[in-house]
């Protein structure tokens, strides 16, 4: 089966859908199937997509601010033919936050058999477009359709069709890491915006050191020049480092103040054996249900009494520990794929 998987997003950014995208291509290959990620890039198309190559970039990406966030997503004309030229192979089209122009929308034109997943409900923006094109909402309701999680169900009207729940997926295996738990370590994984939270754990964090002294506070994925004891940025992280530090980590901590649809950064975190402290978000409690603690968005004083009470209660820390790593089981790969493939086949069957 050769599947092409349509990313609306810059493939070179970190964010979530992204991953996923990569991620996925990576275990259908794994189950002997031929899968390539289609989306935007900074390199040029260069012909036939070719089925050895894992990502075919096929447009310049542009920063677009929404859902309280910067979107980098392609809008040059350019790329609709070459979305197109790039597909034209597949035996099936997945493709991942459809509502998003223009990459979406050109796999939408496509013949072939078409999956579409909604992550998130789509920025306003783009409902303004889609009103200008209402044969995307047509070419949806021929399509089989999912979504990572309720809060992203209820993005879909009702008639483009009955979608089916395929959560985010994590290698749980990959994030059992032999390194040792940093007694006191909180860890945070997130963009610097604002919906991120880092504003909101940071307030937190002097709280936090009243009750716990000897608590450090490690940032992934943001890098700030002011320096706030027991606090550490990392920037950027691979994904071996990414790994490596929620192993060590006793406390991690998802301050988010919405925007959410799923919560990948949870699986992970779970999966490595951390105590979780999340916002009280609906896409979180559908992830962590009670294996985790959660708090009331943008309480800072909730906050730091969470993270204080988990690192100075060793009980509950492990008890969540090992809660968490139980309950992840059921976003493994190894469980999610399936659940795609299935998709895949009904598509192609119903066409």
């Amino acid at each position: 089966m050769r599947v092409g998987i349509v990313c609306p997003y810059d493939l070179g950014a970190p964010g979530g859908v992204q991953q996923v995208c990569l991620d996925l291509a990576e275990r259908l290959r794994d189950e002997g199937d031929q899968a390539f990620v289609v989306g935007p890039g900074k390199a040029t198309f260069d012909g036939g997509p070719g089925f050895d190559a894992t990502t075919i970039p096929v447009g310049r990406p542009m920063a677009i601010r929404a859902n309280q966030s910067v979107v980098p997503l392609s809008l040059a004309p350019g790329s609709w033919r070459k979305v197109r030229k790039a597909l034209e192979s597949a035996d099936v089209v997945h493709i991942h936050e459809p509502l998003v122009p223009l990459v979406g929308w050109a796999a939408l034109s496509v013949s072939s058999p078409r999956v579409v997943t909604f992550h998130a409900d789509a920025p306003g923006w783009v409902g303004r477009v889609y009103r200008h094109a209402p044969w995307v909402g047509r070419k949806l309701t021929k399509s089989h359709l999912t979504a990572v999680s309720e809060a992203a169900l209820r993005s879909i009207p009702q008639h483009w069709g009955a979608p089916r729940v395929i959560p985010n997926a994590v290698d749980v295996a990959s994030f059992d890491v032999p390194v040792g738990r940093v007694p006191h370590r909180v860890a945070f994984l997130g963009r610097d915006e604002p919906r991120k939270g880092l504003d909101i754990l940071l307030e937190a964090w002097p709280r936090i050191l009243e009750n716990d002294p000897k608590a450090e506070l490690v940032v992934m994925g943001a890098d700030r020049e002011t320096s706030q004891r027991g606090v550490k940025y990392l920037g950027r992280v691979t994904g071996g480092e990414k790994h490596r530090m929620l192993a060590s980590t006793v406390v991690f901590v998802a301050p988010n103040t919405g925007g959410e649809s799923f919560g990948i950064v949870l699986a992970e975190a779970m999966a490595a054996g951390c105590a979780v402290v999340a916002s009280d978000l609906e896409a979180f409690r559908s992830v962590l249900r009670s294996d985790g603690l959660l708090v009331p968005v943008g309480d800072v004083a909730a906050l730091a009494g969470a993270v204080s009470t988990v690192l100075t209660d060793s009980a509950q820390a492990q008890r969540l520990s090992l809660a968490g790593r139980e309950a992840v089981k059921r976003f493994d790969w190894s469980v999610v794929i399936e659940e795609y493939r299935d998709a895949y086949a009904v598509a192609m069957s119903d066409r």
